[in-house]
């Protein structure tokens, strides 16, 4: 038997926090799965098809954040940027892993950031590409298309072949808004 003061947290329902700050509201796409305790707060458009899992947090309060079509923000993931200075924009198709941090970078279209990553202010990710689990991209880092980054600080370990790599970066979008369908 739980206790009772235990019972009520059981109840509770979509308790995201959509928080407005400075006068920016976050603004939503159509179909987009935001978790129960996924944080979404300021200056934030974010497009059609996204899921925001567990403990996300994307904090537009002190510049902006600009998310495409059928982008996940996995469990844990952490979105800032720098005031005055550095923004986020995530560009269509693109799975951000559990744990990530990306703090004021530029994401490009069909990009897998793995379990862990963290890219930092005014990095550059280029489409077509992979960030392997635990890299470190450093501030100002412009990493090429068509490749898989690994390491800390992060290096250029290999060329893929971009219908691969699109194939597998789609397969995770997909399988991620499949994913959130099991919530609504």
């Amino acid at each position: 038997m739980l206790p009772l003061w235990f019972s009520k947290y059981l109840y509770y329902k979509n308790m995201s926090i959509i928080k407005t700050v400075r006068g920016f509201t976050p603004v939503i796409g159509k179909n987009c799965y935001i978790a129960d305790n996924a944080v979404l707060v300021g200056d934030i458009i974010i497009g059609d098809n996204c899921s925001f899992w567990f403990n996300a947090v994307l904090r537009g309060d002190v510049n902006y954040i600009r998310i495409g079509n059928n982008v996940n923000i996995q469990d844990g993931a952490v979105l800032h940027t720098l005031y005055k200075k550095s923004t986020i924009i995530i560009k269509d198709n693109v799975s951000v892993g559990h744990n990530a941090v990306i703090h004021g970078a530029r994401i490009e279209k069909n990009v897998l950031i793995g379990i862990g990553a963290i890219i930092l202010d005014d990095a550059v990710i280029n489409e077509n590409t992979i960030i392997a689990a635990g890299a470190l991209i450093k501030t100002g880092t412009i990493v090429k298309p068509n490749s898989i980054y690994a390491g800390v600080p992060a290096k250029k370990i290999k060329d893929i072949d971009p219908e691969q790599t699109s194939e597998m970066i789609n397969k995770i979008a997909k399988n991620y808004l499949m994913y959130a369908n099991w919530y609504k």
